[in-house]
């Protein structure tokens, strides 16, 4: 699994595209990190910029950006209708996949740390990564804007980070507010009305802030106080929700437009359903919805496993099929198509070319087998192998669970169909890895070898290459191991007419495991570790008698069930 961190620095820039340009031409000179998108504003003159990259670098990229932004932007000259402090004014990150709300925290923590030493640049860390529990609210952080920064030098404004006095260099750069925050989610939801104030009434009955609670219940009663003098609200149905009622002239219909602030307290999913509700207890349909602007592949492969428990059908299917089940029952394609590949982040960022062989029809990749190369051979072909296995093992344990008469068993066989589509994942990408590690010990053996010291960095290189040749189809073997107890499972307690399909995949993953083991004891030979070579022979034999033992209990059950 990709793990991704999502950035979204805000500039003090909207006017001047050779200067936004700039900032955001570093985010991409930092490995691994992906410019996703760049929206500047003029009225504001604030730029929002979007990027992504694993833990291990985004932080890096973030850091250009904030040290570009503040050589070219001058706060001291800034005017604009958004609230703002620095020149890079905000910058959270969020956790997209693979990564935890801690992972970001600790990103920000080190970057701001980076940002006052290195820079010079003073700020405060907000939301999950505030230090003091006031500043977790950005506006308290940001009180006073750029204008107010004297509070620099005092106790209640003191930064968390950089100089704590609004210096010559603080008044050109500002400060900058660096944070953690869930994923917000701008969600549309489609109504058959043109009435913008029903739109607004259902939008009140879901949003968690409510309504402002009259005497009568009518739009025209008095206000009610508590005994401060605050207004009374009745609470909305949904937390970590935002939202109000408009009418798209566009479109010609009335929406209701939410901000979900937390998808962890309340998905996208939840809100369609919670809205469909709403909407009809006030005579109104949902007809749609559509999501604004990039989102995680999570929110659809979650929304695809809410209604398909709801159905009583199987979790366990591909992720390809879980986005048409995600856009089909959420309405995304109701007033425009719906394209994954431009809208899910994860998608935008896939490399075209990362998965060479699997990007082949099976065609094309029976054809570069075979061809003189050397690669793609017995590793990868192992790796195919033990996905087409589990692949079968997933077919019948879905099969079961859509079988007529077993519909109490259904979340059973979808707790195998999950399991095994989850190993039939790891396999296929292990396919291109294997060839992967082949062609990385050719890369060593290339090296050039004319001094001791290259000999010896073209040695160590072989050897790190070789241990990495093992420690996959190792991995390969591991993986198909672990499919097999599904095929046997499915074979023992599975739909009896999928028998055969659990035999075959039975022996397709024994082929993968034993396949796998040859490849690793090939290379084992030429490795000079010999503790770790010991260990692996050991762990290879052991699989192999497994799954050898495994396979004949799989077709021992299929001859009991043909005969």
């Amino acid at each position: 699994m990709q793990r991704l961190i999502e950035c979204v620095p805000n500039i003090s820039e909207g006017r001047r595209p050779e200067i936004i340009d700039a900032v955001t031409s570093v985010v991409e000179t930092v490995e691994g990190c992906r410019l996703l998108d760049v929206d500047p504003g003029k009225s504001t003159n604030r730029t929002v910029i979007t990027f992504v990259g694993p833990p291990e670098t985004i932080g890096e990229a973030a850091f250009r950006v904030i040290k570009k932004a503040s050589e070219l932007i001058d706060m001291s000259k800034h005017s604009g209708e958004h609230p703002r402090m620095g020149a890079t004014d905000v910058c959270p990150f969020v956790p997209v996949a693979g990564v935890s709300m801690e992972d970001c925290v600790e990103v920000a923590r080190a970057l701001g740390k980076r940002v006052g030493e290195e820079l010079n640049i003073p700020g405060y860390f907000y939301e999950s990564a505030a230090i003091r529990p006031e500043r977790k609210n950005l506006a308290v952080c940001r009180k006073g804007e750029y204008e107010g920064l004297a509070k620099l030098g005092t106790e209640d404004g003191a930064p968390d980070f950089g100089p704590k006095e609004f210096n010559d260099h603080a008044k050109k750069t500002g400060a900058t507010a660096i944070g953690a925050r869930d994923f917000l989610i701008a969600y549309n939801i489609n109504l058959n009305s043109t009435s913008s104030r029903r739109a607004n009434a259902i939008a009140f009955d879901i949003r968690e802030a409510g309504r402002i609670m009259r005497e009568g219940g009518k739009i025209s009663g008095k206000v009610l106080k508590d005994e401060n003098g605050e207004p009374l609200r009745q609470p909305g149905t949904l937390k970590a929700v935002k939202g109000i009622g408009w009418y798209i002239e566009e479109y010609g219909i009335a929406q209701l437009s939410l901000n979900l602030t937390d998808i962890n307290v309340t998905p996208t999913h939840i809100a369609f359903d919670e809205a469909c509700e709403k909407a009809r207890l006030r005579g109104v349909r949902v007809t749609g919805s559509e999501l604004v602007g990039l989102v995680p592949l999570k929110v659809m492969t979650d929304a695809a496993d809410y209604f398909l428990a709801k159905q009583q059908r199987s979790t366990g299917i591909s992720e390809s099929e879980k986005i048409k089940i995600a856009v089909k029952s959420l309405g995304l394609d109701d007033l425009c198509e719906f394209k994954p590949e431009e809208r899910v982040i994860e998608y935008l960022i896939r490399e075209k070319g990362m998965y060479p062989l699997l990007e082949k029809n099976l065609k094309a990749f029976a054809e570069e087998t075979s061809s003189e190369s050397p690669a793609p051979g017995g590793g990868s072909i192992s790796a195919y192998a033990g996905a087409l296995g589990a692949a079968l093992s997933t077919m019948v344990a879905n099969l079961s669970a859509n079988k007529r008469g077993w519909d109490d068993r259904w979340e059973e066989f979808s707790g195998y169909a999950d399991r095994a589509i989850a190993l039939q994942t790891k396999l296929l990408a292990l396919v291109d890895a294997d060839t992967a590690a082949f062609n990385g010990i050719m890369d060593a053996y290339g090296m050039p070898r004319g001094s001791d010291s290259q000999k010896a960095s073209r040695s160590e290189a072989i050897q790190a290459a070789t241990k990495h040749a093992i420690d996959i189809p190792m991995e390969v073997a591991e993986i198909s191991y672990e499919a097999m107890e599904v095929a046997e499972s499915m074979a023992q307690i599975g739909n009896p007419n999928s028998i055969t399909d659990a035999g075959v995949g039975a022996m397709c993953l024994r082929t993968a495991v034993m396949g796998a083991v040859l490849n690793a004891r090939v290379n084992a030979g030429d490795l000079e570790d010999k503790e770790y070579v010991e260990r692996t022979l050991k762990r290879c034999e052991e699989l192999v008698n497994q799954a050898q033992a495994k396979e004949a209990s799989v077709l021992s059950r299929v001859d009991e069930i043909l005969k």
